[in-house]
C-alpha cells in the first residue's frame, strides 16, 4: 500500500502549548549519520509546490534542532542534502528524527509521532493479513490456476482473497476507531486500496463527523469531509445519480430509462487493459441474464468515437452504451467520483446502488442471488 507518509512517517496529537493566536511551536531535533555537502531543509507540502521553506544548521556533533511555527497540522517534508528525503505529518508533538543522511534508502528514524506509530501498525497488520499460511496456500492454488489458464477458478481464488484479507482489515478499522482523530488517521482512509470505503463506510463517516468536531478549521480535515461526501452520493443503499449522454448514435440516453431491470453501470474505455480483460466475464453474465431483467450500462471514458465503437465491436460488447467521449473529465466520471477504471456498480429494479466493482465470479454470484440461477 502507499501512504502520503511512505515507509517512515511523522507527527501527531500531543499536549505542546498553544499561544495566545491559536498557533503553537515544535521543535524538530535529530541526528546525521553521515553528513554531505548543502542544505539540510523542511518544507510544508502543498499542491502548487510553494509551501513555507526553511533551511536547518548541522552542530558540530552532527546534530540539529529547528523550531516551527505552526497554525495547524500539516504534511511536511525533510531533505537531507538532495540525498534522502522524509514525509512527515506535524501536528503537536515535539520529535526526533534521526537518518543517515547520505543515502535514499538509508536508515531513518522517527521518535515522539503519534501519527507515525499509527502508521507503522497500520502497515504491519496489513502485511500480516497478507501473509498468513491461507494466503500462502491460496497463492500457490492462484499460480496453478494461471498456469492452466482456468479463469472461473481464478476470479474464484481472487473472491477468497478477499474475503481472507478483509480479516486483517478489520483490524485495522478497529485500529483507526480506537485513536484520536488525526492527519494520521485520516492519511490511512485517503489510501486508496487499503479500507474498502463502501464496507467501512460507518468508519469513514465517523471519522468525517469528528474530524467536524476536533479539526473544524484544519484545511486537510475539511478536504477529507468533502471526500468522505462525495463517496457516501455513490454508497451502497444510495440512489444511482442519473446519467444521461449520448450513444454512438449521438441519441441521448438515460440511467434512470432502465428503472424496472438491475443494471450493471459499467465504466470503461478501449485503452483500459484491466478493462477490456473482464469483458468477457460482463459479456458471460450479460447473455446468462439477461432474459432474467438484467442489462448493462456501459460508459466509456475513451476520448474518440472511433476508439469506442471499435473497442465495442471488438469485446462484442451488444449492449446499451454511452459517452461524452471527455476521458476523467466525463460529467458521468465526476458524478461518480471516479478517478480509476474499470469502475461499476450495480442498481435494483428501483436505481438504488446495491453492489460495486463486482469482477468475474463475484458478478456471477450476485446476479444469481438477485435473479436467481439458470
Amino acid at each position: 500500500m502507499v501512504f502520503f507518509v511512505a515507509g517512515l512517517s511523522a507527527i501527531g496529537c500531543s499536549s505542546t502549548p498553544e499561544n495566545k493566536d491559536g498557533g503553537w511551536d515544535i521543535v524538530v531535533k535529530g541526528k546525521v549519520g553521515f553528513p554531505g555537502s548543502g542544505p539540510i531543509s523542511i518544507q510544508r507540502m502543498q499542491p502548487d509546490g510553494k509551501g513555507w521553506k526553511d533551511t536547518i544548521v548541522l552542530k558540530s556533533n552532527f546534530t540539529y534542532e529547528k523550531k516551527i511555527r505552526m497554525t495547524e497540522p500539516g504534511y511536511y517534508q525533510m531533505n537531507f542534502y538532495d540525498q534522502q528525503r522524509l514525509n512527515l505529518i506535524l501536528d503537536k508533538s515535539n520529535i526526533e528524527v534521526n537518518v543517515d543522511g547520505n543515502n535514499p534508502n538509508g536508515f531513518a528514524e522517527i521518535k515522539g509521532s503519534p501519527d507515525h506509530d499509527l502508521i507503522s501498525n497500520v502497515q504491519r497488520l496489513a502485511g500480516e493479513a497478507q501473509n498468513t499460511p491461507e494466503i500462502a496456500a491460496l497463492t500457490n492454488e492462484f499460480n496453478q490456476a494461471v498456469a492452466a489458464k482456468d479463469d472461473a477458478k481464478i476470479s474464484q481464488l481472487q473472491a477468497k482473497y478477499q474475503e481472507l484479507i478483509a480479516l486483517g482489515y478489520d483490524k485495522i478499522a478497529a485500529l483507526i476507531r480506537e485513536q484520536p482523530v488525526s492527519l494520521g488517521a485520516i492519511n490511512v482512509l485517503q489510501s486508496n486500496g487499503l479500507l474498502d470505503p463502501d464496507k467501512y463506510m460507518s468508519l469513514f463517516v465517523e471519522t468525517a463527523d469528528r474530524v467536524k468536531k476536533d479539526l473544524p478549521a484544519s484545511s486537510y480535515g475539511k478536504e477529507f469531509v468533502n471526500y468522505v461526501d462525495k463517496m457516501k452520493a455513490t454508497a451502497i443503499g444510495q440512489p444511482a445519480p442519473e446519467i444521461a449522454l449520448p450513444n454512438p448514435d449521438g441519441q441521448i440516453i438515460k440511467l434512470s430509462s432502465m428503472k424496472g431491470k438491475y443494471v450493471l453501470v459499467d465504466f470503461w474505455a478501449k485503452w483500459c487493459g484491466p478493462c477490456r480483460k473482464e469483458n468477457p466475464n460482463v459479456v458471460r453474465a450479460y447473455h446468462k441474464f439477461k432474459g432474467k431483467g438484467f442489462e448493462v450500462f456501459g460508459v466509456s471514458l475513451d476520448r474518440t468515437k472511433e476508439d469506442w465503437v471499435q473497442a465495442i465491436q471488438q469485446d462484442g460488447l451488444t449492449w446499451t452504451h454511452v459517452s461524452d467521449l471527455k476521458y476523467f473529465d466525463s460529467k458521468a466520471a465526476h458524478d461518480y467520483n471516479i478517478n480509476a477504471i474499470p469502475f461499476s456498480i450495480l442498481v435494483d429494479p428501483n436505481g438504488v446502488i446495491i453492489a460495486k466493482n463486482l469482477r468475474g465470479a463475484q458478478l456471477d454470484k450476485k446476479l444469481s442471488e438477485v435473479l436467481g440461477g439458470m
